[in-house]
């Protein structure tokens, strides 16, 4: 086979890889502008990208996930990168949803499971004051749906 024939084959190669492994990352995220240029709105976001990675990280390859502190079929939790008090935790569900308002009627049983594990980090973590919050858009630096856990 000539030099160029082998260059282009193996170009095409790659790309078909390429779409082949993007949709299996992609396939339970949730569109966001990233990648929905056609609704490109607020696009290249840094929330939106790392929303998007966290997407994949979660759901893909939760086991590449530093400081994962308890694990559930339909969520993780992490130590906070950058705590702000003596125990903070991060609380993701384990499907892309990208903040409060997304909230669908399918997603309840992801909310019970996070408030079933936040129960389980108080009580393991003898936290006797806490604050529990979330944020939306526009306050979110991920736009991917956690909650915070910290207190002492």
């Amino acid at each position: 086979m000539k030099p160029k024939l082998k260059r282009i084959s193996s170009s095409i190669l790659l790309v078909i890889f390429g779409i082949i492994l993007g949709g299996y990352l992609f396939s339970n995220s949730r569109s966001r502008s990233f990648l929905a240029f056609d609704e490109c709105q607020n696009c290249m976001q840094p929330n939106e990208l790392l929303g998007l990675v966290a997407s994949i990280g979660i759901q893909k390859a939760p086991g590449l996930i530093p400081s994962v502190v308890l694990e559930t079929d339909k969520t993780i939790v992490i130590n906070h990168p950058t705590p702000s008090a003596e125990h903070h935790y991060v609380i993701f569900p384990k499907k892309d949803i990208k903040n409060v308002g997304e909230i669908a009627d399918e997603d309840q049983q992801y909310l019970t499971d996070i408030y079933a594990v936040t129960t389980e980090l108080i009580r393991k973590s003898s936290i006797s004051e806490y604050r529990m919050w979330t944020n939306g858009p526009g306050t979110q630096i991920v736009s991917y749906l956690h909650f915070h856990l910290a207190g002492s």
